[in-house]
């Protein structure tokens, strides 16, 4: 089968919604911090620690949900904790979230092995995956069947998720009060709003995103918890914020792109003359090339502005 007939195959397809749902709840999360005014790098983090919460808690009680509650919870506390060392004790929002990530890094090891005694991997931890869903009616439509039908709960939760997150910014009053505290935190507290608590709020909200992200990795994507699986996909969450203009739907628009790249690296890694480490690097060499070419164009844009 030639590189165009697997790229268009409905398996593909199949597996370019897969892969993505991990990145654009990354990119939900880092959307809702930004709109509040701070810079959640910390997305990464997040995610690792939730998706080892999901798997302890899901193998304790043999109960996914309890798993994915776990997830959000500390998902949640993690995102206000970010707001507490940015917002009360006035700490750099990059160096906070930096340092929750390598928190993050060692943390989940150490848990993890408190846990189990495991070291890296969740192996003795039986833990139960989300179900997977069978869409009724488009599962027998042939080509969509096989592209929309039998994904994750949480694949088909996310793509919701953009259009909720959507109607809350720009339909909502809370929306509104999150993109005014984002734009001019001052301007908003002049007219009565409680600007600390808004951001709260947006990064609560935040961390529960980047924590649903991190659930479908051990409990969705695979049904166990590995040192480093989220495997740069918060970081990458940031770029596609970026590069999304900081809207849901752009974020989303993005986001499929970096997916169908981690798609193909997925599906190049046998049948291909090409070095394995070479295909792996295709979704990271694809953020890169994308970063470049919306810093580009940003570039030209200001120096357009500027001559007028």
């Amino acid at each position: 089968m030639s590189i165009s007939e697997i790229l268009l195959s409905p398996d593909f397809l199949f597996v370019v919604l897969r892969v993505t749902t991990p990145i654009l709840f990354a990119t939900l999360a880092v959307l809702m911090a930004a709109k509040s005014g701070i810079f959640n790098i910390a997305v990464e983090g997040i995610m690792l620690t939730s998706a080892l919460v999901g798997v302890i808690f899901s193998s304790k009680f043999q109960n996914p949900w309890i798993g994915l509650l776990a997830a959000l919870l500390i998902g949640a506390l993690m995102g206000i904790l970010l707001g507490v060392l940015v917002i009360r004790l006035k700490t750099d929002a990059i160096l906070a979230g930096v340092a929750i990530n390598l928190m993050a890094g060692g943390g989940t090891i150490f848990l993890l092995y408190l846990v189990s005694g495991d070291r890296g991997v969740s192996s003795s931890l039986k833990s139960i995956s989300l179900p997977n869903i069978v869409l009724p009616i488009i599962e027998n439509i042939p080509f969509l069947g096989t592209v929309l039908s039998k994904h994750n709960v949480l694949t088909y939760a996310v793509f919701i998720f953009v259009i909720l997150v959507h109607l809350v910014l720009y339909k909502t009053p809370l929306g509104l009060k999150i993109r005014a505290v984002g734009e001019n935190s001052h301007a908003a507290e002049s007219v009565g709003i409680n600007v600390h608590k808004i951001q709260y709020i947006a990064l609560g909200l935040s961390g529960m995103f980047a924590a649903f992200g991190g659930a479908f990795l051990s409990m969705g994507y695979l049904s166990w918890f590995t040192n480093g699986m989220t495997a740069g996909r918060g970081y990458i969450g940031l770029a596609a914020n970026a590069m999304g203009g900081s809207t849901p739907i752009g974020g989303l628009i993005v986001s499929l792109v970096f997916g169908i790249a981690d798609a193909m690296a997925n599906v190049f890694q046998t049948g291909i003359d090409v070095p394995y480490e070479l295909v792996q690097m295709i979704p990271y060499i694809t953020t890169i090339v994308g970063l470049a070419v919306y810093s580009f164009n940003r570039k030209k844009k200001l120096e357009r502005i500027t001559k007028k």
